[in-house]
């Protein structure tokens, strides 16, 4: 994981149209919804304890994740929301650096974070984050922060 810079972001870095075609190609939607949100002002992961990072690769954009308030929980749960990582760079741990930087992030304002996902792969990743599976309807996934 050389040079990898994991950053808050306050807008969408420009290269996020390169990730949202191959997120496109691959079946996954959710880079299209985060800019239409964004675009929209729906969602700029700009509430309170929410926030977006990137990380970037000697300056290159190759990966994304957002934080948000969980719409489908009471109390202070959060949320990780459009987590995509460029498939030239998966296995290089930049996804769980993301998650990590995510999670940190949550754990200031958030007791839980929950999150969905409908891919195998995508659950064992959030496992071997620390995420345990979740039953609920509009969670697979969640973490209990400062020893909820």
């Amino acid at each position: 994981m050389k040079n990898v810079e994991i950053r808050k972001v306050t807008d969408l870095p420009p290269r996020i149209l390169i990730l949202e075609k191959e997120a496109a190609a691959e079946g996954f939607r959710f880079l299209s919804r985060l800019i239409d949100e964004w675009e929209s002002g729906k969602n700029r992961f700009d509430a309170k304890g929410e926030c977006l990072m990137a990380a970037f690769l000697n300056g290159c954009l190759v990966g994304i994740g957002g934080l948000s308030r969980d719409p489908f929980a009471e109390g202070e749960v959060g949320r990780l929301r459009r987590l995509y990582v460029a498939s030239a760079f998966r296995g290089q741990d930049i996804g769980k650096a993301l998650v990590k930087h995510l999670v940190k992030h949550a754990a200031e304002q958030f007791r839980v974070v929950r999150l969905f996902t409908d891919t195998a792969s995508g659950a064992r990743f959030y496992l071997g984050c620390g995420f345990e599976p979740a039953n609920d309807e509009h969670a697979t996934h969640v973490r209990f922060l400062d020893g909820g």
